[in-house]
């Protein structure tokens, strides 16, 4: 918790309207996903139930009671002997004070201790908000995917981050 009005906390179910609208604004609006379609709240719902139900974490930031943003690993890929890593995610609002990822990071990455022995991070560039955010937090970069999306009209490169847990 980077500053006394922003609050980390679980994310509930009753918080999914709020994540689901802050992350189909960067559907929209941004390459920072490759979705391309806005998620409905049925989709969001199965995604939390299905993360809720594993050693995955999912966070919110609230600042008066509103979420401004959210945080969460999940699988990094399906295979069984990839289950001791996990992609992490964060996205933020305009609402969202400065602090706001920083402090999301910091209690997710506490807890990922507890379940993983890697993390990785995917994103999409430029993106160098992101990845000052994620290199502050320990993560390197290990890969580029060169021109692997291809939203809103070109092809967007990807990084890959990677943090090594103990």
């Amino acid at each position: 918790m980077s500053n006394s009005r922003t609050i980390v906390r679980q994310a509930m179910v009753t918080d999914l309207g709020a994540i689901n609208d802050i992350y189909n604004f960067y559907i929209e609006n941004t390459v920072i996903t490759f979705d391309e379609q806005p998620w409905p709240i049925s989709q969001r719902e199965q995604w939390f139930s299905g993360l809720h139900k594993s050693n995955h974490r999912i966070l919110v930031a609230t600042l008066e009671d509103r979420v401004v943003g959210f945080a969460y690993t999940a699988p990094f890929r399906p295979k069984t002997a990839y289950q001791r890593s996990a992609e992490v995610t964060i996205y933020t609002n305009q609402e969202a004070l400065k602090g706001t990822g920083s402090a999301l990071y910091e209690n997710l990455l506490a807890k990922a201790e507890e379940n993983f022995h890697r993390l990785y991070a995917v994103i999409t560039l430029p993106n160098d908000q992101s990845i000052g955010l994620h290199k502050k937090f320990g993560f390197a970069e290990v890969g580029m995917l060169d021109e692997s999306g291809f939203k809103f009209g070109q092809y967007h490169s990807v990084a890959i981050l990677e943090k090594r847990l103990a």
